[in-house]
């Protein structure tokens, strides 16, 4: 097995995909404690439709991928968030509008560009052949953006997370730090959609907080413990995908699913104990 890992890591695509699908893993399990104590769940999958969306236009006008993507994509956190507050179009209708119009309109884009082929494989379940170098500079800095503003607003994104009404009471301007939830949110997305697709990069936002959420119950240990899960799965489900030959991001979704079967597993161990010792 140890064979196998080094003989992984001798391949150039492999190390970009493990190093992107690292940070992008971390961000993702951060930001998902607070859209699933929120209840915004959803968001992720519907910006990722919208990154499906943008990404599908990029190609189809030779444009950089990620350069168009990211700008879409925070414009639409932005307008998810504004529908779900300001309107009669509430929540999970507002996201099932947004994502469901730029998915069409994505398919629509490469079949009159390029034709229904590979790439809308790629760009609904992900490949870890598409992250090119430039890709993974820009996606380490701003990966790094998104953790280092995570890590200065930590104190208020917990604050709004468990009481808005209380949070506001207090001076705290939760409009903006839940504007700023939404675009780091759409930021780690579409970096995230390369490798896992748009159809399963949502479950690296839902997943670690769910599982960590059966054992632990303050907002911290939740944090913690989403952090280091969520990057373990991926490291883990690249390492099955390499070895089994199966698609990464699905390896990525299976290996988080047996994870929170797991904890689940654990949460009713620990029930049955301390209903004994009582």
């Amino acid at each position: 097995m140890i064979d196998l890992f080094i003989q992984m890591l001798s391949y150039p695509f492999l190390i970009r995909a493990i190093v992107v699908g690292a940070l992008v893993s971390l961000c993702a399990s951060l930001l998902g404690v607070s859209l699933v104590l929120k209840r915004y769940s959803m968001i992720g999958d519907g910006l990722s439709h919208v990154g499906f969306g943008a990404l599908a236009i990029a190609t189809a006008i030779h444009a950089a991928p990620l350069a168009v993507a990211i700008p879409v994509v925070m414009v639409a956190a932005f307008l998810l968030l504004r529908l779900s507050e300001n309107s009669k179009i509430k929540g999970d209708a507002a996201i099932a509008l947004i994502s469901t119009g730029a998915l069409a309109i994505g398919v629509m884009a490469i079949s009159l560009s390029t034709g229904m082929n590979v790439d809308v494989y790629n760009y609904m379940f992900g490949s870890i052949l598409a992250m090119s170098q430039d890709d993974v500079w820009l996606s380490i800095v701003l990966a790094a953006i998104v953790l280092g503003l995570y890590v200065v607003f930590y104190h208020k994104i917990f604050a709004i997370t468990f009481d808005e009404n209380f949070a506001r009471a207090t001076g705290v301007k939760a409009g903006w730090y839940n504007v700023l939830i939404a675009l780091l949110t759409a930021v780690t997305i579409v970096l995230g959609m390369r490798l896992m697709g748009a159809l399963l990069i949502s479950s690296l936002v839902i997943f670690p907080a769910l599982t960590s959420m059966r054992i632990f119950k303050s907002f911290r240990s939740v944090v913690i413990c989403s952090a280091i899960l969520s990057v373990s799965c991926f490291l883990i489900g690249i390492f099955v995908s390499y070895a089994w030959s199966t698609p990464a991001g699905a390896s990525v979704v299976c290996v988080n699913i047996a994870a929170f079967f797991l904890f689940w597993a654990a949460s009713l161990l620990l029930g049955c104990r301390k209903a004994n010792q009582k």
